[in-house]
C-alpha cells in the first residue's frame, strides 16, 4: 500500500524503505481501518402547540376570558416541553404568553379605577352638551315664532314644528334633537283670530341620562330653566336662564 514521505511528501511504493526524492528513510505507519458508520441524523424539535396558542390568547386581549386561556396553555407547554427529552420547543412562546397573561389580570382593577372615574365624566359632559343644544334649540325657535307670524300676520304663532321648518333645522322639526324633546302647545287667538300666545317646551328624553334640566319659553323670548322638574311647571317655577 502506498504512502507518503515525511519530509518531502513523495508518494512512496509499496516495499520500499527509502524516497526516491529525498533519499530518507521510510517509516511505516500501520494502516487504520475506519468503518463507514451510517448517522441518522437527529430528527427536528418541533414548536409546542400549547406554547403557540398562548402568546396566541395572550396577544387576543380583548376576547372575554382569553387571558386566563393564555395562563393555562402556558404553563402546560412549559410541563410539556421539559417532559418532551428535547422533541418539543416553544419555552419563549410559552413565557411570553403567560406574562401577557398575568399582565392583563394585574391591569384589570386599573381599568375599572379608570372606568369609574371616567364613565361619569363622560355622562355629565355629554348632558351639559345636550342641555347647551337645547337652550340653542329654543332660541332657534323664538326667532323662528317671530318670522312666522311677521309673514302669517292673520295666522300669527304655531304651534306646530313642521311649520317652522324653513327657519329650523331638520331636527328641531323633527320634535327632537341631541337628547331632548321640543314640544310647542299654548296656542291662542287674540280678537283679530290670529294666535298671540305660545309655549315652548324642551325636556329630556330619559331624565339623567340626556339631560337633567327643563328649559321652556313663549312669545316673550325669554327662555326659563328648572332643575329636575316637570316640562308643566317650567314657565310657572322656572328660573330665567341668564
Amino acid at each position: 500500500m502506498a504512502s507518503l514521505c515525511a519530509a518531502c511528501g513523495n508518494t512512496v511504493a509499496a516495499g520500499e524503505r527509502f524516497c526516491r526524492v529525498c533519499g530518507r528513510a521510510v517509516v511505516a505507519v500501520p494502516s487504520v481501518a475506519t468503518a463507514n458508520v451510517a448517522v441518522t441524523p437527529a430528527a427536528a424539535a418541533q414548536v409546542s402547540g400549547k406554547a403557540t396558542a398562548s402568546l396566541v390568547c395572550g396577544l387576543l386581549f380583548f376576547i372575554p376570558l382569553a387571558f386566563v386561556a393564555a395562563i393555562v396553555f402556558g404553563h402546560l407547554a412549559l410541563s410539556e416541553i421539559r417532559n418532551s427529552a428535547g422533541r418539543l420547543k416553544g419555552e419563549g412562546l410559552a413565557i411570553a404568553g403567560l406574562v401577557l397573561g398575568y399582565a392583563w389580570i394585574v391591569s384589570i382593577p386599573v381599568i375599572l379605577i379608570i372606568a369609574a372615574i371616567a364613565i361619569p365624566n363622560l355622562l355629565r359632559a355629554r348632558m351639559a352638551a345636550n342641555e347647551s343644544s337645547a337652550v340653542a334649540g329654543i332660541r332657534q325657535i323664538n326667532v323662528a315664532e317671530v318670522s312666522y307670524s311677521n309673514e302669517h300676520t292673520k295666522a300669527g304663532y304655531t304651534c306646530s314644528l313642521s311649520d317652522l321648518s324653513r327657519s329650523i333645522d331638520g331636527q328641531l322639526a323633527s320634535g327632537q334633537k341631541n337628547g331632548y324633546v321640543f314640544r310647542l302647545s299654548g296656542c291662542t287667538p287674540g280678537e283679530s283670530g290670529a294666535m298671540v300666545n305660545y309655549k315652548l317646551v324642551a325636556y329630556p328624553i330619559t331624565q339623567n341620562s340626556t339631560g337633567t334640566r327643563v328649559f321652556c319659553s313663549d312669545e316673550s323670548n325669554v327662555i326659563k330653566v328648572e332643575q329636575g322638574g316637570s316640562a308643566e311647571n317650567c314657565l310657572a317655577n322656572g328660573s330665567p336662564l341668564h
